[in-house]
């Protein structure tokens, strides 16, 4: 009776935990103003705005029940300026010091692409 009542006590305590240390578990953010939100087939990029110079964006891919997450890659590209992207976590958070100048946003999720044309005028 006792490990019986020991194993559900432990049961108990991991479901409240929760996950830990998963993707899915948590979602990077940007800081600032949230200006727009992307969205397509495949999952939705949200762009945010830092003061006047800088621009941020994140990519959440959609979940696709029972099935193995896809390779998500955000890059986002000033007017004239490189693209850039976060090396360590491809979904992003990308920041980009954009000034006023508008920006491009390339996101992909598998084999589904998006591109926002020049967006934040």
């Amino acid at each position: 009776m006792a490990l019986a009542l020991a194993v559900l006590t432990a049961a108990g305590l991991l479901t409240l935990a929760g996950p830990t240390g998963s993707a899915e578990a948590v979602t990077p953010s940007c800081t600032g103003r949230k200006v727009r939100t992307l969205t397509f087939d495949a999952g939705t990029v949200r762009v945010y705005r830092k003061g006047t110079r800088y621009v941020c964006a994140v990519l959440v891919p959609k979940k696709r029940a029972g099935k193995k997450p896809s390779k998500a890659v955000l890059r986002i590209r000033p007017w004239r300026g490189e693209w850039v992207r976060n090396a360590k976590h491809l979904a992003g958070p990308v920041t980009v010091h954009a000034g006023r100048r508008c920006v491009w946003i390339h996101a992909r999720v598998g084999t589904k692409n998006y591109d926002s044309g020049w967006i934040l005028r």
